[in-house]
């Protein structure tokens, strides 16, 4: 029960609908140099945007599950004025299907007129959607670039089974497989280290980034090998360490491509991507291989990671994205799923998560919900796990926790209509890029005090991109949580404050997520 409820989460993580590019309106347009060849982009809103800039070469043919290539030169100028290909997926709360598998593009915003050797610092941005969804699309880095003076970066990566399938064929071909996904990352990196001088940014101050998946990749970055010297500071946004065996990955691999039909790699790769979108998929980062020699939750805790600055954070109501499914149970229903989950423990749990005695169609999913976010258990996503995992890391290098705990706004969806969607997995989202959505607008609809929120948030990821520290102006100053054991609580209307650890851990029951 406990992988399906984990695959059911995965396809629905953190829901956005593609932004439409502004059109460059009057200027220049600005052309830039990459070690491929000139691109031009766009200007408008007082920034410069290029758009689906190759940084390796289309995994398609006998490329598919290799590690990525370098991308071909071109002649004359490349227009970068478009979004380019998303990666292969099913349809989904994150964006339409995509069969297309020449989708190894990112994105440069830059504030207009940034000269090449500038040195801007540079937010790397890693999108979510469990490894199988999610597009860096979503992400329209306008904001950011606009109001913060640094260059913002969005990635696209394999997912699902093209970008993490393992394989004893596989690794017998190139001495390892899976981690694709990952792979791409750091090849992204990689082109952000050669090329991003040319846009005026600075290699040596690149902050990456990352939300729900993005975070797990943000982590599995901070334990690899190959990820050494590529960053300087990261932030996980409802992210953890999580990761499988190499093993179970290839044992995995191995009936996935029995399902399909395949007993070697010219039929694997032979397959259409329809046919593989449609099939079983696989989505996980595989330890006990050269990407990720360690387990990246031991190594993170035992302090071997790269000890750059961080920022870790959760929102307060992670598992409301996720139960929304769970509406219209009876309290007999709700109470045989608590026993199922937690057969040992199932009358403690009940006590501190009692039907009420009035209820509604939501009451349920209200109260699975905080079930799951409190024991964090979705790949230890939110309460108890998250604020353990930020005092964990601080034991090896400044850390700054947070907790997004503005719970009235407008949620991911006005469906279902009455739903509560509080502090949800991926409600912060929108705060910092506007562009993110569900197909219906989410900033457009914010008060004022949402406004406000909105700007602290910029200012203080934009700060700690430049400075290593998170700082906005008007608003309480952050402090990281070596030393004070204080989590910044993110609230609406200039009434963030920070937290002891303390409060927040009695918050979410922890004494009885943690006893035994």
């Amino acid at each position: 029960m406990r992988r399906l409820l984990i695959a059911f989460a995965a396809a629905v993580l953190a829901a956005a609908a593609l932004p439409v590019p502004a059109a460059a309106s009057g200027g220049d347009r600005p052309i830039a140099r990459t070690d491929t060849g000139l691109v031009r982009g766009a200007r408008a809103d007082g920034v410069d945007r290029f758009l689906a800039l190759p940084y390796a070469a289309p995994p398609v043919g006998e490329l598919r599950w290799r590690a990525p290539r370098p991308a071909s030169a071109w002649q004359g100028v490349r227009e970068a004025s478009q979004w380019g290909n998303r990666c292969p997926a099913a349809a989904g709360t994150n964006g339409p299907r995509s069969e297309t598998e020449d989708c190894l593009y990112l994105n440069v915003f830059r504030p207009a007129g940034t000269k090449a050797g500038q040195r801007l610092p540079v937010l790397f941005w890693i999108h979510g959607g469990g490894l199988q969804n999610g597009s860096a699309n979503q992400h329209d880095g306008t904001l950011i670039a606009q109001l913060e003076n640094v260059v913002v970066v969005s990635v696209n990566y394999r997912l699902g089974v093209f970008g993490y399938l393992a394989h004893p064929l596989l690794a017998a071909e190139a001495g390892t497989s899976g981690n694709y996904g990952l792979a791409d990352q750091q090849a992204a990196l990689r082109w952000v280290r050669r090329n991003i001088a040319a846009f005026g940014g600075d290699p040596r101050q690149v902050t990456i980034d990352g939300e729900s998946a993005g975070g797990f990749s943000v982590c599995a970055n901070l334990t690899s090998p190959a990820s050494a010297g590529l960053f300087a500071r990261a932030i996980i946004q409802s992210g953890s360490c999580t990761s499988r065996p190499y093993a179970e990955g290839e044992q995995a691999g191995a009936s996935i491509a029995t399902t399909l039909g395949c007993s070697d790699l010219a039929c694997l790769r032979g397959l259409s991507a329809a046919k593989l979108v449609d099939g079983p998929q696989f989505a996980s980062f595989l330890y006990g291989t050269p990407a990720l020699p360690e387990n990246p939750d031991s190594a993170a805790r035992a302090g071997r990671f790269q000890r750059v600055p961080l920022i870790v954070g959760s929102t307060r109501d992670e598992g409301r994205t996720f139960l929304q499914g769970a509406r219209g149970w009876t309290r007999e229903q709700y109470e045989g799923w608590v026993r199922g989950l937690f057969p040992d423990r199932a009358d403690a749990v009940l006590a501190r998560y009692p039907w009420p005695a009035q209820s509604d169609q939501f009451t349920s999913a209200y109260l699975a919900a905080a079930v799951f976010t409190d024991s964090g258990f979705l790949a230890g996503l939110g309460g108890c796990p998250a604020l353990r995992f930020i005092e964990a890391l601080s034991a090896h290098t400044r850390v700054y926790g947070y907790r997004f705990d503005h719970r009235t706004g407008p949620g991911l969806s006005p469906e279902p209509a009455g739903y509560e969607w509080g502090a949800g997995h991926a409600a912060e989202l929108a705060y910092l890029w506007p562009s993110f959505d569900n197909g219906t607008p989410i900033a457009p609809t914010f008060d004022a005090s949402e406004r406000r929120l909105a700007r602290d948030m910029v200012h203080y990821w934009g700060s700690f991109t430049i400075t290593g520290q998170p700082r906005a102006a008007h608003s309480a100053r952050w402090p990281a949580f070596n030393g004070t054991s204080l989590v910044m609580s993110l609230r609406a209307g200039g009434r963030s404050a920070p937290v002891p650890l303390a409060t927040m851990l009695a918050e979410h029951n922890c004494d009885l997520w943690e006893a035994g």
